[in-house]
């Protein structure tokens, strides 16, 4: 038997590809186990205006290839606060909602867990995580990262052949305000020379010889990949022309790794997670967060995840340096 037998879902903060593929699958699961599913419009934010539309199947007719999110986000900073827990947390029970499904990052799903406290389990959370940063912990893998990664790399691949033609370096700005995954991952596949990402502190001198380094032994070309988090690029660049003498041209990707099309690896993590999501609520099994662990789809509690921070892969930082140079 159901316990609960309507959910809201809701894509608060930072949009990700796959997020549309991801309301889409919750909403059909839910079809499937008789749960009514309700759609909150323009995140948190919304929520706290009761701004909540019925979610059916043809609601989520061809969405699955489009990025962005078709209930809209905003930023919330009120959600922060509890008396907004509170009333997001009332708006909720007075709906009739037994649980909610949040598609986001860790803000997001933090916000929820809070919520689901205040409710006092009238309403639980059940959380997919989605984002372009990859960095809540439990999970390999969030919605949206392959994609970003592909859209950085694609990117990286382009200005590595002006980098090239005019013997150049460059610093390329990928996202990433507080963990270097997206500029890791980001380097390692398009073989940049050096990774720069917040959890690992080198100092600019230490680049500008390796640079001169390389440049002795015929290097005509550098790329860094620098994560916004690690500081001002473009003053890293400017400090780096100094030291080393070379000129340094700095190109930020910008919000296009968050748009476009989900890859296919990324709509198929969605439907995945999302189906997990309805059957915990089905199950009644609620505050857990769904997650990928060496291949296969599992989920943990939200407490957990959100107690721990995810640390980064030194072991592919060294790799960076060892197959860049």
């Amino acid at each position: 038997m159901t316990k609960n037998k309507r959910i809201a879902v809701i894509t608060p903060g930072g949009d990700a590809p796959g997020m549309n593929a991801a309301i889409r699958a919750v909403v059909r699961a839910s079809l499937d186990e008789k749960i009514e599913t309700l759609g909150v419009r323009r995140g948190y934010a919304g929520l706290l205006e009761n701004d909540i539309i019925a979610l059916g199947a043809r609601s989520v007719s061809g969405i699955i290839h489009r990025g962005g999110t078709i209930l809209k986000s905003s930023r919330c900073p009120e959600i922060k606060k509890e008396s907004a827990i509170i009333r997001a947390a009332g708006i909720l029970k007075s709906r009739g909602v037994g649980a909610l499904v949040v598609i986001g990052g860790d803000g997001s799903i933090r916000a929820a867990s809070r919520i689901s406290s205040a409710s006092l389990g009238a309403v639980g959370a059940v959380c997919l995580p989605a984002s372009i940063d990859n960095d809540i912990f439990g999970t390999d893998e969030t919605i949206g990262y392959d994609t970003a990664l592909d859209t950085a790399v694609d990117a990286v691949d382009k200005i590595r052949d002006t980098a090239v033609s005019f013997e150049r370096i460059f610093v390329v700005e990928v996202m990433g305000r507080e963990h270097g995954y997206l500029a890791l991952d980001t380097a390692l596949a398009t073989g940049a020379e050096f990774v720069i990402v917040p959890e690992i502190k080198i100092p600019v001198t230490r680049i500008s010889v390796e640079i001169k380094k390389e440049k002795s032994r015929g290097k005509t070309s550098v790329i860094v990949i620098f994560a916004e988090g690690a500081g001002n690029a473009h003053n890293f660049a400017r400090e780096l022309s100094r030291l080393s003498g070379y000129e340094v041209r700095v190109s930020s990707l910008g919000y296009i790794q968050r748009g476009g099309a989900p890859s296919g690896r990324t709509r198929i993590l969605a439907a995945t997670f999302a189906e997990r999501a309805v059957k915990l609520v089905a199950a009644g099994r609620l505050n857990r967060l769904v997650a990928l662990k060496d291949g296969a789809i599992c989920d943990i509690p939200l407490s957990k995840s959100l107690a721990r921070e995810k640390p980064v892969d030194r072991r592919l930082y060294r790799l960076v340096g060892s197959l860049g140079r």
